[in-house]
């Protein structure tokens, strides 16, 4: 839960390298793009066998807050759907070593999730439910929640798309920039 605007804490939720937007949100679930209906769908055609935890509850409900991924996260197509489907689940964060170009942007432009890039490969060090908290302004750190459990880990500088997603996307936020200087 967003304890306040530097603070994410919740579950974590961890996949694997290569993440592509078709696992995120699958192609028949874009007939109705309404943000509740794809976050009722979100990451239901991850492999089995490679996340054997499933990502929704079977009331469609997740329990996750942040997703934990390996390299290359949103790969794929260019699908403006799949930020939304996560942040519908409830996601508000989603940390990886690398991210695809189109769903970084597609995440920043919209103003709809965090994509905080780490300078680790945390998937072997972070389990599926764990407790986290991440802090986005003073460390820039992810840890494990109790603080003592286990280690922390920094997170990339992510400069002003912090800003833009908090004005509520590139228009949004471009709009108060020109506001602020008349």
């Amino acid at each position: 839960m967003v304890e306040d605007n530097d603070t994410i804490r919740g579950k974590a939720y961890v996949v694997k390298d290569n993440i592509d937007t078709d696992m995120i949100i699958p192609a028949r679930h874009l007939n109705d793009p309404s943000p509740e209906y794809l976050g009722k769908h979100a990451m239901e055609d991850l492999d089995k066998e490679r996340h054997p935890i499933p990502f929704l509850n079977p009331d469609g409900t997740c329990d996750y807050r942040i997703i934990v991924a390996g390299n290359n996260f949103g790969c794929g197509s260019s699908r403006e759907h799949a930020p939304i489907a996560l942040a519908s689940a409830g996601v508000e964060a989603v940390v990886a070593p690398s991210f695809a170009r189109i769903y970084y942007r597609n995440s920043v432009n919209g103003g709809i999730i965090l994509p905080l890039e780490s300078t680790y490969d945390l998937g072997a060090q972070i389990e599926t439910g764990d407790e986290l908290e991440i802090n986005l302004k003073d460390r820039q750190v992810l840890r494990h929640l109790p603080h003592n459990k286990r280690s922390l880990w920094p997170i990339k500088d992510f400069g002003p798309v912090r800003g833009i997603i908090e004005a509520g996307g590139i228009t949004a936020y471009n709009k108060k920039r020109l506001s602020n200087k008349e």
